[in-house]
């Protein structure tokens, strides 16, 4: 997303995640469990209230904090005591280890309570339990948890480790695919019905037996699916409830999603990686909105051309649905993704890629295919958001490189920015040396002592420029640093090849280097002129 070089990509999920993934970090101790630990408790920590069902059996309603409350009943609080015999006892026991001061584990617990709830309402045999991870050293060592949150399954008592999503439904749906139910039958109109109201996206398919190879290739990519239920029926009745354009009887697959583009055919062979494709392609809304629980799955979207609009809850009243009528128009091609602009956690790492701070309405775009960012830089219409991402699609649209504005360039170290780097360094007929630096590089200030110590020292030099540009909040195609600082020497005749020189030389040396150079350039130049003369 930055510059168009290998280690863009890399560079770009580095930083988004250091803003977006913090997760904690914890060393806790090796000491082994006592197997003989007592297990008291257990069953009193997994029953539910007897007066609580009384309330509720005498019409009454529980508020939502006393439903988050019943909730994380049902989740068993594991301890150095009792942690070993819990994940060896059970068959199915998924753990979430925690730290009580972990931002995204607060975050979590909410969701993992009401996943418990599910699936203890719909009779699943796995035991849901937490472990205070900073608390419990002993069992949090035992159980390989090193950081937080972290989510485990164990099967029998061997681990496999959670590649869900982290709403309580994907917790729902990812625990019960990896505990033998990867596909829900449904054999009544008034399940399916249940099935619209309890999933936000579905994968329908429609069989007149359950069995041969195209019924297996739909099972096999409803295992591999970490994330959406699957569900079939081999009454079209059913089916129609699900998918109300079917117009098939049998052999029918389709995503069923909650909103405006609800139905979408699987209009391919059906093979398992086809209907995976199908379903990677097509499983996210027109517009998706970015929070710290989809991030992942938005970043790993196969779909690498992604647009994303930054805009506060208000303003996108007003742009949601032309925003989706022009979505739609480039459906599984282009991503679209609205980022509440008060949310710093999630738009910040975003417009600092772009050197921007703004309180409006923003459009922006990604091909992360070739690691470039793209900047809308008229107002967020219909017509021109279209135009955008039209050629966004076509490959034609300028990549985006951020600049400070002009600044004045009087002084014996001129400063740069992204926009006056042709004009100052690459078309300039003189020799540059170029320092690139940052603000936070702790080193940066005694190179720039240096530097202009020796610019004052070659002041009288009409060939030599001394420039210097901040990398943070400025960049070019043709300025490929990584490290700070870095001194980059443009020589006047060849400056598609800077020579970097050595942060080890103290000024003695660099003065002999540019010497040297700016002799060289000077004798090819004169030789160069020389030439024309003979010639003439």
């Amino acid at each position: 997303m930055f510059a168009r070089r290998p280690t863009s990509k890399i560079v770009t999920v580095a930083l988004i995640f250091s803003f977006l993934l913090c997760f904690c970090i914890l060393v806790v101790a090796s000491e082994p469990l006592n197997e003989d630990d007592d297990l008291e408790g257990l069953e009193e920590l997994l029953a539910v209230d007897e007066e609580e069902k009384k309330f509720l059996d005498d019409g009454n309603k529980l508020s939502e904090a006393d439903l988050l409350t019943k909730a994380q009943k049902i989740v068993l609080q594991l301890t150095n005591e009792n942690a070993k015999k819990v994940i060896d006892g059970n068959e199915f026991v998924l753990l979430l280890g925690y730290a009580p001061w972990c931002h995204r584990s607060a975050e979590l617990m909410p969701q993992f309570a009401e996943a418990a709830t599910v699936l203890k309402e719909v009779g699943s045999p796995i035991l849901l339990a937490k472990l205070d991870a900073e608390r419990h050293t002993k069992a949090a060592s035992l159980l390989g948890i090193k950081g937080f949150p972290t989510l485990i399954l164990y099967i029998n008592g061997s681990a496999l480790p959670y590649t869900g999503g982290l709403t309580g439904e994907e917790i729902v749906i990812w625990a019960r695919k990896k505990t033998g139910n990867p596909v829900i039958r449904l054999s009544s109109t008034t399940a399916a019905e249940e099935a619209l109201r309890k999933y936000q996206v579905l994968v329908l398919g429609l069989f007149k037996t359950f069995e041969g190879s195209s019924y297996e290739e739909f099972v096999k990519a409803a295992t591999a699916n970490n994330e959406i239920q699957f569900v079939v029926t081999s009454n079209p009745e059913v089916a129609v409830v699900l998918f109300p354009d079917l117009k098939l009887k049998d052999n029918f697959i389709g995503l069923v999603k909650k909103e405006p583009e609800q139905f979408v055919p699987h209009e391919n062979t059906f093979e398992e990686g086809k209907i995976l494709e199908f379903v990677e392609y097509n499983k996210f809304p027109l517009v998706t909105t970015l929070t710290e629980l989809n991030s992942l799955r938005v970043y790993s979207s196969p779909v690498k051309l992604q647009v994303f609009v930054f805009a506060e809850a208000d303003d996108l009243k007003d742009l949601l649905v032309p925003l989706q009528d022009v979505a739609r128009k480039f459906k599984s091609k282009i991503m679209f993704v609205y980022v509440d602009l008060k949310d710093d956690n999630l738009a910040k790492p975003f417009l600092t890629l772009f050197g921007l701070d703004t309180e409006d309405p923003l459009v922006t775009a990604f091909d992360n295919a070739i690691g470039s960012k793209y900047l809308l830089e008229l107002a967020p219409t219909p017509s021109n958001l279209e135009e955008f991402c039209s050629k966004l699609l076509q490959g034609t649209l300028p990549s985006y490189y951020k600049s400070d504005p002009i600044p004045d360039t009087k002084g014996i170290v001129k400063a740069v920015v992204g926009r006056t780097f042709d004009v100052l360094v690459l078309n300039s007929s003189e020799n540059v040396l170029l320092e690139v630096y940052t603000p936070w590089c702790i080193t940066c200030e005694t190179t720039t002592k240096q530097i202009e110590k020796l610019a004052k020292h070659f002041k009288g030099l009409a060939t030599l420029t001394f420039a210097r540009i901040d990398a943070s909040s400025n960049e070019h195609p043709k300025l490929e640093v990584n490290d700070y600082p870095t001194l980059l020497f443009y020589p006047s005749g060849d400056k598609m090849n800077p020579i970097k020189l050595s942060n080890k030389w103290d000024s003695k040396e660099l003065a002999s280097f540019i010497k040297t150079k700016v002799k060289a350039a000077e004798d090819k130049v004169l030789a160069s002129d020389q030439t024309v003369k003979d010639e003439l």
